[in-house]
């Protein structure tokens, strides 16, 4: 494996070129800069970073309030002072998600989600208001719970970082403005408390201000924040859109106004067709049944009842001024409710009509939403940064994406007719469910329901089997490593429970117990079902795409919970505006806002388009359609709110729907794209990363997903493809990686992904592949490593030529070793040239320096010496004989002169100025060191 050589920094850069210390000293420049113009401000405006403009600088309470406020786990110090590094590594990612953020924000997330859990148990149902938080003692304690909490809070946060006007104010951005709101919000409502609560008053609409509550959270979370204003970035790009559409409504509207603005009112009673003849009274049909019954269509034996005769619209929509037109359009874009309206206008206009509704379907919604998806998914992969990136810098952002899917292997690789025979025989076993398992099968079709469920059990007889085959190839603990095989294991013994519960408990007693057999079969054909979910462990194609829809769904974690907050908010706002309105056409006794929860499941139903625009229209509801007086309480009338119910489902449907729903099909797109992309663009092919995964696990013997790192150089020798790191060829660059691994943390054991992502840097040419922060950290990490290798390759060197000095009998073994650095490596005799007849422990005391440096890094070799890595320095010819071991240490150790005398020599037991002559002496008497 060999970097691209234009990776290698160059004097002169070239044009187009980036020159990463420049960049590092324009950014330390803008550092020093800003703490400048920062300490200039402390000094002459005395009231700069003063909190209050009352708390001092330095003041001991602000200091104590600071380590309050900005205390957070911090990983990183434990792994410097060396404790506990095993057990974070392992979990790593909750480790991370604990250090997120600061102890005391995490404090009041938690107090801020049992406050909203609180709330879900508010309801405006029965009429007595029993369960209102004003009436209720133990929701209130919720309430004081919150406010309380958030007072410490933000005592501490404005005693520390200030309110206005300092670098890290609280009210800084639109986050602390909303901080504030609801805090204020919820102050105010705790100490009014109002015992009337009238439609459309303030004490209303205080109420849905404090159902903002949940939203704390986006304030809190620094990923969820991120994720509002990666979406504020581009909301000029979806505004133009939306006006976009917004026009193409108001055209339509305005041309159905023309046509058929208040041309599409009609009787209710069918056989009357003018206005003047629509009075009175007629008979109904009452709707009973779809079902074909005797006098359904007998109209003498029909239930009827008397209704009066109404000359009105039709129930959702209608074209009688420009904003009841635009509504209904609106509804179209969802494509909900446009047949009925084609239907109506074909049936009371004619066919001429209907052209009409059909091309605003095609404009609007075929042609004006998928723009409008298109600019959301594009306008998220601009905030994220992945549509600038180049093309080299998008595949190693697709390298990471694969890299971190990539696993060890619990076990080795199975013969593919193995996969193949098993994998059938969970689609054999999925098929036998073909035929309900219950009892009322058995009286129909009893002999083959027995021979199914026969099948069953001896396909799970089979996947025992396997089981005990894995075993034995394993071996137990082997066995038991794979989350897979734990699965299997689970599931077959379910199995075979069930098969000695059915064939030998329920079936010999068929006649005595029914209800065991009706447990049987339950828990029979749910073993199946389990058992069909393993399939995509069995295949590689399925497995690869599990993993992308599981990485999806962690990578969009943040923006999925950023929705559930705002529809918890909106479910909120519903409780308190139709909390109480009566039954209608879409709103009944299972979709209703009576409750927070039944809220929640009404508004994840309107995330699917499902009957959204019939339950605004039942929300919608107003006198004289519904009971209220004035002076009412909102929890005693069955009214909703008309122009409440408007703004909040079309809002609720437009961000949800519209928006953040289309932020999850972009993060699915980019995951799959990752998954069906090209293996030529790649990288890293999927087989170079699946011969990283053998090899690991050959090394890692007792699979704890991690190693020592002393056998991070056996791995790297035993890698081929790309990833082939060739020790003699590419030497330094193999001390480099393995010093990398060392250093990672501070010579423990190293995980999976640790190797595989410094194999991929290692693989790859940095500066054009990685962006600018990730480029300049990881040359900074690169050149802290070459030079500690540097150096400790020298002082290894030096050592060992100090020794052999000291010892001149080994003058011709010395020699040799220039020759093989590492003759034990070598295959050759380790004995010096003129001692075949030396003993044992003499040929032990000779090699027993080299033995003693045989660590990661080993001696320089010839190649090394013929470009001159390693020469040593020639004695300056103007200096005194004393002082040229002094030149030669300062070289070797990146000292000045007068430095290198006071720098003690490695495993030494005479001063440095005595060894540093013996090395002028024996550079100047011995040849095989020229």
């Amino acid at each position: 494996m060999i970097r691209p050589s234009d990776s290698a920094p160059k004097k002169d850069a070239k044009q187009g070129e980036i020159d990463i210390r420049a960049l590092q000293q324009k950014r330390q420049l803008a550092e020093i800069t800003r703490n400048r113009i920062e300490e200039d401000m402390r000094e002459n405006h005395p009231f700069f970073d003063r909190p209050l403009f009352i708390v001092g600088r330095a003041s001991k309470i602000r200091e104590f309030c600071k380590k309050i406020v900005h205390a957070k786990y911090d990983m990183s110090e434990e792994t410097s002072l060396g404790g506990a590094v095993k057990g974070q590594r392992q979990y790593k990612e909750l480790h991370a998600l604990l250090g997120l953020m600061p102890y005391l924000d995490w404090s009041m997330v938690f107090i801020t989600v049992i406050s909203c859990v609180s709330m879900l148990f508010e309801s405006p149902w029965p009429t007595t208001a029993a369960y209102l938080v004003m009436n209720n003692f133990y929701l209130r304690i919720a309430d004081y719970m919150f406010v309380l909490c958030m007072t410490l809070e933000l005592l501490l946060k404005i005693t520390s970082n200030g309110l206005f006007f300092t670098p890290n104010a609280v009210v800084r951005d639109v986050g602390g403005v909303m901080t504030m709101f609801i805090y204020f919000t919820s102050v105010i409502f705790l100490f009014w408390m109002p015992e009337s609560v009238e439609i459309n008053s303030l004490a209303q609409m205080l109420m849905i201000c404090r159902a903002m509550r949940p939203l704390r959270i986006y304030t809190l979370v620094p990923h969820i924040r991120r994720v509002v204003v990666e979406f504020f970035r581009g909301l000029k790009e979806i505004l133009l859109v939306t006006i976009l559409l917004i026009v193409v409504m108001f055209i339509f509207a305005s041309f159905g106004v023309q046509i058929v603005g208040g041309k599409l009112a009609a009787c209710n009673d069918p056989t009357i067709t003018t206005r003047d003849n629509c009075t009175g009274l007629f008979e109904q049909k009452i709707f009973v049944t779809r079902m074909e019954v005797y006098g359904k269509n007998d109209e003498a034996l029909h239930p009827k009842i008397l209704v009066p005769r109404v000359w009105t619209n039709p129930r959702n929509f209608n074209f009688d001024h420009i904003g009841n037109a635009m509504l209904a359009l609106f509804e179209t874009l969802s494509y909900k409710g446009w047949n009925v309206i084609r239907d109506i206008l074909y049936q009371r206009h004619g066919a001429w009509a209907v052209v009409f509704i059909h091309i605003y379907v095609f404009i609007g919604c075929m042609i004006g939403l998928t723009l409008f998806v298109g600019v959301v998914i594009a306008n998220y992969t601009e905030n994220r940064g992945t549509a600038l990136l180049t093309v080299d810098q998008r595949r190693w952002h697709d390298l990471k994406a694969r890299l971190k899917m990539a696993q060890p292997l619990h076990v080795p690789p199975k013969p593919r007719t193995f996969n193949q025979i098993f994998a059938l025989l969970v689609v054999l076993n999925s098929a036998t469910l073909m035929v309900p398992w219950n009892v009322e099968e058995e009286d129909e079709r009893m002999e083959f329901l027995f021979a199914v469920t026969s099948m069953a059990a001896l396909i799970n007889v089979l996947f025992a089997v396997e089981i005990v085959l894995k075993v034995v190839a394993f071996t137990a603990s082997g066995f038991w490593q794979s989350r897979r095989n734990r699965l299997d294991l689970v599931i077959t013994a379910l199995g075979l429970l069930w098969v000695v519960l059915h064939f030998f408990i329920a079936v010999p007693r068929m006649e005595l117990s029914t209800d065991l057999r009706k447990f049987t079969y339950t828990f029979g054909y749910i073993v199946v079902i389990l058992r069909f979910f393993t399939i995509a462990g069995r295949n590689t194609t399925l497995k690869m795409l599990m993993n992308t829809v599981v990485m999806s769904m962690f990578r969009s974690f943040f923006i999925i919970t950023a929705m559930f907050l705002l529809v918890l908010f909106y479910a909120y706002t519903g409780v308190i505006l139709f909390g109480m309105v009566k039954y209608g056409q879409a709103v009944s006794k299972h979709v209703n806002f009576r409750t927070g929860s039944e809220a929640l499941v009404v508004l994840f139903r309107s995330i699917t388009g499902e009957d959204w625009n019939d339950i605004m229209h039942d929300c919608m509801r107003s006198p004289p359609f519904c009971y209220w007086h004035e002076g009412m309480n909102y929890w005693q009338t069955d009214c909703g709110n008309y122009y409440g119910a408007i703004i909040y489902f079309c809002s609720f449907y437009l961000i949800i729907t519209y928006i953040v729903r289309n932020l999850l099909v972009a993060i699915i797109m980019e995951n799959f794209s990752l998954f069906y992309s090209s293996e030529e663009d790649a990288l890293l092919s999927y087989a170079d990363i699946r011969n990283f995964q053998l090899v690991w696990n050959m090394v890692d013997r007792e699979q704890k997903r991690a190693i020592p790192v002393g056998r991070v150089k056996f791995l790297l020798r035993l890698l081929k493809g790309r990833l082939e790191v060739d020790p003699d060829k590419d030497r330094i660059l193999f001390k480099h990686m393995c010093y990398e691994m060392e250093r990672l943390h501070n010579g423990d054991d190293v995980s999976f992904h640790d190797v595989l992502y410094m194999l991929s840097y290692r693989s790859v040419d940095i500066r054009k592949s990685l962006q600018l922060e990730e480029l300049l950290q990881r040359e900074e990490l690169e050149f802290i490593i070459e030079e500690e290798v540097a150096k400790q390759t020298i002082r290894t060197w030096l050592e060992t030529c100090l020794r052999r000095i000291r010892n001149p009998k080994q003058k011709d073994s010395f020699a040799d070793m220039h020759k093989y650095p590492n003759p034990l490596s070598a295959d050759i005799d380790p004995l010096p040239r003129g001692g075949p007849e030396r003993s044992a422990s003499e040929h032990k005391k000779s090699i027993a320096p080299k033995q003693l440096h045989l660590s990661v890094y080993d001696l320089p070799d010839v190649e090394e010496r013929e470009e001159a890595l390693f020469s040593p320095p020639k004695p300056f010819p103007d200096e005194p004989e004393s002082s040229r071991g002094m030149a030669f240490i300062a070289h070797a150790f990146g000292l000045d002169k007068k430095e290198a005398g006071a720098q003690p020599s490695p495993k030494l037991g005479e001063s440095p100025m005595k060894a540093a002559l013996d090395v002028n002496e024996w550079w100047a008497t011995l040849s095989p060191c020229d």
